[in-house]
């Protein structure tokens, strides 16, 4: 059939494909090294613990046949491996159902990251890897032309990305209609960037700009993903701009660089197929027809989220991930809070005792250290704590054995920070944990400090505590 397929859109396959697997090398290298104290059989969330909870019908994972520690590090490595594989363009070089078995290892190996990961893997830009990652086992490889269909579908879940993200800001908080959200956003998102600081002291009508500017981008730019080139590639740029300006604006892990993903493969590259291809064979075609189908019936539900006055963002419908609903930001926080992390070898803590404060790698802390770019690379704890600091619910998980471990001086703990202030062998004897508010400096301040933050005392977010019996305990 040779509507089935599209040469001409034999280079965007290429440039997507290889961008999709840096993306999952990202994604598996961030589990690979922080999963042993986040999710470890010694974890803060033990994987253990969650699999003998949740049947395996509604978190489909390798981990519930067996959990190691060693399983959970093989499993993350051999995904950085086959991501590094794809990526050098291993998939061109095998028989087309190779290709499309090789493709789907690294999404098999993160679903099952991802379904036993709980709250350090609640974010939409999981799912939204997945969605993608299957979607590229029907795209082939040399052997034949991208498939329209499949080309289709990318199409479609990169307009969901943006018009459900639009439509959330539209209908949650009014300083996106007043255009004014951007007078906050940029100092209190989850992790600023090295220019967050910059974005942030932009003159106000400039925000208001970016903000219309969003609007456009993801409201009315989506359609013309559906119409004829070159207005389609036009418009995949236009998203990718935007991308690229919130890449430079936040460190937002690789949701910014996924979204891109995305857009290349509506951008129609210069170059054709080379010639002598073969069309597709009849057992592709009816496998990739059946399998789009099966996807575009299943999109029912997050379209009808999407379109419903009462839209969630970020949720998936189906224990697979393969359709899944967006958004991001459908409330903007006006003030900045940060818990900070504090500990002392008193043995009586009092407010005038040694304390010593905790260095995390990516959230502020020390209001004189300027803010690092990690993204895509994804610091889950650093995320969590801004969660925690919005209230204490989210951290109720969790946030009491992340005080145990510092007790203890857990090594593995201790790697998810930039700096402990207390050496090895020798944790503090109590810990406590601060709330106070954050914001940046002015451009006086900030010439006679040389601080980017200021930050002002709100209350105790945890008193003092140690260890007792094994487990943290208040004095």
């Amino acid at each position: 059939m040779e509507w089935f397929t599209a040469s001409e859109y034999w280079l965007s396959r290429l440039v997507f494909q290889r961008a999709l697997a840096a993306v999952y090398l990202v994604a598996f290298l961030t589990a690979a090294l922080q999963f042993r104290a986040l999710l470890g059989e010694r974890g803060l969330l033990p994987v253990p613990r969650f699999v003998a909870r949740v049947p395996f019908r509604r978190a489909p994972s390798l981990f519930h046949w067996r959990y190691t520690d060693r399983l959970f590090a093989a499993v993350a490595w051999t995904g950085c491996a086959v991501s590094a594989a794809l990526l050098a363009g291993l998939d061109g070089l095998l028989p087309l159902w190779g290709a499309m078995l090789l493709w789907l290892v690294p999404w098999a190996l993160y679903l099952s990251v991802v379904n036993v990961g709980q709250t350090w893997y609640g974010f939409g830009w999981e799912s939204l890897l997945l969605e993608v990652g299957f979607a590229a086992v029907l795209l082939g490889n040399d052997e034949t032309a991208p498939p329209v269909v499949v080309l289709f579908l990318l199409r479609w879940v990169l307009f969901r990305v943006e018009f459900g993200a639009g439509l959330i800001k539209m209908r949650g908080d009014a300083c996106w209609r007043k255009l004014t959200c951007l007078d906050h956003h940029h100092e209190t998102q989850p992790m600023p960037g090295p220019l967050s600081w910059f974005f942030h002291r932009l003159p106000k009508p400039v925000h208001r700009v970016e903000v219309a500017a969003n609007h456009v981008t993801q409201l009315v730019v989506p359609f013309l993903l559906f119409t004829p080139q070159p207005v389609a590639s036009v418009a995949a740029a236009l998203m990718i701009v935007t991308q690229l300006w919130l890449v430079l604006s936040g460190n937002f892990s690789w949701l910014n660089w996924i979204t891109i993903v995305l857009a290349l493969s509506a951008v129609r590259f210069p170059g054709d197929a080379p010639a002598g291809v073969p069309g597709a064979p009849l057992w592709y075609e009816v496998l990739v027809l059946a399998v789009a189908a099966g996807l575009l019936v299943l999109g029912y539900r997050p379209v009808r989220n999407m379109l419903s006055r009462h839209q969630v963002m970020n949720r998936s419908f189906d224990p697979l991930h393969l359709v899944n609903t967006y958004g991001a930001f459908g409330s903007v926080s006006r003030v900045r809070h940060e818990v900070v992390v504090e500990g002392t070898w008193d043995d009586v803590p009092r407010e005038d005792s040694d304390w010593r404060e905790y260095e995390f790698r990516g959230k502020p802390g020390d209001p004189r250290r300027w803010p690092r770019q990690y993204a895509p690379y994804h610091l889950r704890l650093d995320w969590m704590m801004w969660f925690a600091a919005l209230s204490p619910a989210y951290a109720e998980s969790w946030f009491g054995t992340f005080v145990e471990r510092l007790l203890e001086g857990d090594r593995a703990t201790l790697r998810l920070l930039r700096r402990s202030p207390f050496p090895p062998g020798r944790p503090p004897r109590f810990v406590r944990a601060r709330l106070f508010r954050y914001r940046f400096t002015t451009w006086r301040e900030l010439r006679d400090t040389g601080a980017c933050w200021e930050r002002t005392y709100v209350r105790e977010f945890l008193p003092p505590t140690r260890l007792a019996g094994g487990a943290a305990r208040e004095p």
